[in-house]
């Protein structure tokens, strides 16, 4: 007999985000637009001013690693190109003519997935992006680690005094 157990975090996190992921790609799709969804962040970023790899993390709720590996595709599909800086200490990263173009049809697309969004949030009656943010900052401030260790010592604790 098989019991259906109780999702966790990781889980509806991860279930949640392919839904959204396969439905931006199916728009994407209807649009004939040819893209992926994780070139996103880094094009809002260049788009608002960000000119390096750190630039682009900061403004980002992404680790350094990922927008590097997105980056790099984004160099091999012919949307970015390096240039120097200034300061000749770092490269700069730039949109080609390709990459503006796609920035240009991608604009009001991002604007309709805002209004999707606050559609979403008004028929669960939560506000998702602060919900989402607000949890990434908590595990900023304590890591996801140290919390499951508090918790295993507070159950250890409560299975000594006979809870």
């Amino acid at each position: 007999m098989s019991t259906r157990h109780k999702p966790g975090l990781g889980e509806l996190l991860r279930y949640a985000g392919e839904l959204v992921d396969q439905g931006a790609a199916e728009r994407y799709e209807t649009l004939k637009i040819d893209y992926r969804p994780r070139y996103t962040p880094v094009l809002r970023a260049l788009a608002a001013g960000a000119e390096t790899v750190t630039e682009i993390t900061s403004s980002s709720s992404l680790t350094q690693g990922a927008i590097s590996q997105t980056v790099s595709l984004m160099l091999k599909d012919g949307l970015l190109a390096r240039h120097g800086l200034d300061d000749g200490r770092k490269t700069g990263l730039r949109l080609t003519e390709k990459g503006a173009a796609l920035l240009k049809l991608l604009e009001p697309h991002w604007q309709t997935t805002f209004l999707a969004i606050r559609g979403l949030e008004e028929e669960i009656g939560y506000p998702v992006l602060e919900v989402l943010q607000a949890l990434g900052a908590a595990l900023e401030r304590e890591g996801f680690a140290s919390r499951l260790e508090a918790a295993s010592d507070r159950q250890e604790k409560e299975v000594s005094d006979g809870r």
